[in-house]
C-alpha cells in the first residue's frame, strides 16, 4: 500500500469532530497520515513547526491562523490547503499564491444553508410573518377568516442583489414559487441572466421594483455600504431587506431611520459590528428581526464542509481536477 501523505488540522480545535464526525474522521485517516489531537492555532507552537515541516496537506477550517511567507518557508513540502469553510481571506496570504499552492474551499457546500435560510426568510416575510407573531402576541386574539391585504407570496416581486453562490443557488431554490425574481450584479451580462432564468436590472430599478430585497454580494471596498440612505429611499414602502452576506454592505444609521419611519422592514443575520453595541436601536425596532450570523452552516450542516473536503482530497490524491479550487483572481469578486 502506498504511503499516505502527511497532513494536519488548522483551525479552531472544537469544530474538528464536527466538521468530521467518526465515520468522515476514519475515511479521512484512511487517505492521509494526520492526528486529530493535534490542530493549528498557532504555527509558531514547536510541536505544529515540527509537523508543519513534514505536512503536505493543511485541512483548514474557521480560526485557521495566517499562512504568510514565515510560516510557508517552515513547510517546504506543503502542496495543498483544502479548507472547510467558506471564504480563504482570512488566512490567505500573496505568499500562497506566489508559492503556487493549490487552495480549496467548501464555499459552495456553506453556500446552500444561507439560500435555504434566504429562502425561509422571503417566504416568511411575504407571509408578513413577523408583524402578524406580533400583533397576536399583543391582542391574543385574531379575526378568523379575514384575509390580510398585501400579505402572500402569489406574484411577489423578489430583487436579489449579487449572482454569488448564494445568489445562484437562491435563484434555483425559488423556481418552484410563483415569484417574480430579478438579479442585479454589474459583472453579470444578458445572456447569463438568460441562462439563469431571471431578469437583469439595474441596482436602483431593483430596489424600486422589489417588495423583497436580499443581498448576496461580496464584501469589497466598493460594496460597502452599498445600501445606503439614497438606495434605502428607492424601496417602496412595506417592503423588506434582506441581508446574509456581510453586515458592512449595508449603512445601518440609514437603515435605523428608514425604520423608524416604519416605511420598511428588516431580516439581518449579519451586522456591522458583529455582534451589535447592546444599545443598538436595530435590537428593538418591531420590524427588524435579528439572528446571530447562523444563515451559514451549523450544527450537522457542518459535516456536508468535511464531506466536500473528502470529495476534494480524493481527487488530489488521483490527481484529478479540484471541483472547488480558488485562485488569487477570484478572490476578489468572492465573498
Amino acid at each position: 500500500m502506498p504511503e499516505r501523505p502527511l497532513a494536519m488540522f488548522a483551525m479552531t480545535a472544537q469544530n474538528v469532530p464536527l466538521i468530521f464526525p467518526p465515520g468522515p474522521m476514519a475515511r479521512l485517516r484512511g487517505l492521509v497520515d494526520v492526528d486529530p489531537a493535534l490542530v493549528a492555532h498557532d504555527f509558531t507552537d514547536p510541536r505544529v513547526r515540527a509537523v508543519l515541516a513534514e505536512t503536505e496537506i493543511l485541512v483548514t477550517g474557521w480560526g485557521c491562523p495566517p499562512l504568510d511567507a514565515d510560516t510557508l518557508d517552515a513547510a517546504p513540502k506543503l502542496r495543498a490547503v483544502l479548507h472547510s469553510a467558506g471564504s480563504v481571506k482570512g488566512f490567505t496570504t500573496p505568499a500562497v499564491w506566489e508559492r503556487g499552492l493549490l487552495v480549496s474551499s467548501a464555499a459552495d457546500a456553506n453556500a446552500l444553508p444561507v439560500a435555504e435560510y434566504t429562502l425561509a426568510m422571503i417566504l416568511l416575510a411575504g407571509k408578513d410573518v413577523f408583524a402578524q407573531r406580533d400583533r397576536l402576541r399583543t391582542e391574543r386574539a385574531f379575526p378568523y377568516g379575514q384575509i390580510l391585504p398585501g400579505t402572500g407570496n402569489f406574484g411577489r416581486r423578489v430583487g436579489i442583489v449579487g449572482a454569488s453562490r448564494v445568489g445562484r443557488r437562491l435563484v434555483e431554490l425559488l423556481r418552484p414559487f410563483d415569484l417574480e425574481v430579478s438579479l442585479a450584479d454589474p459583472y453579470l451580462d444578458e445572456a447569463g441572466a438568460a441562462a439563469l432564468g431571471v431578469r437583469l436590472l439595474p441596482l436602483d430599478d431593483l430596489l424600486s421594483g422589489s417588495d423583497i430585497v436580499t443581498v448576496h454580494a461580496p464584501e469589497t471596498p466598493e460594496t460597502r455600504h452599498m445600501i445606503g440612505r439614497r438606495e434605502l429611499a428607492l424601496m417602496p414602502t412595506g417592503s423588506v431587506l434582506i441581508n446574509t452576506a456581510r453586515g458592512s454592505l449595508v449603512e445601518h444609521d440609514a437603515l435605523a431611520a428608514a425604520l423608524r419611519a416604519d416605511r420598511i422592514g428588516a431580516i439581518l443575520d449579519v451586522t456591522d459590528p458583529e455582534p451589535l453595541p447592546a444599545d443598538s436601536p436595530l435590537y428593538d425596532l418591531p420590524n427588524a428581526f435579528i439572528t446571530p450570523h447562523l444563515a451559514g452552516s451549523q450544527g450537522n450542516e457542518v459535516a456536508r464542509l468535511g464531506r466536500t473536503v473528502l470529495e476534494e482530497l480524493e481527487r488530489l490524491l488521483s490527481g484529478e481536477e479540484l471541483a472547488c479550487r480558488v485562485d488569487a483572481a477570484g478572490l476578489e469578486r468572492a465573498a
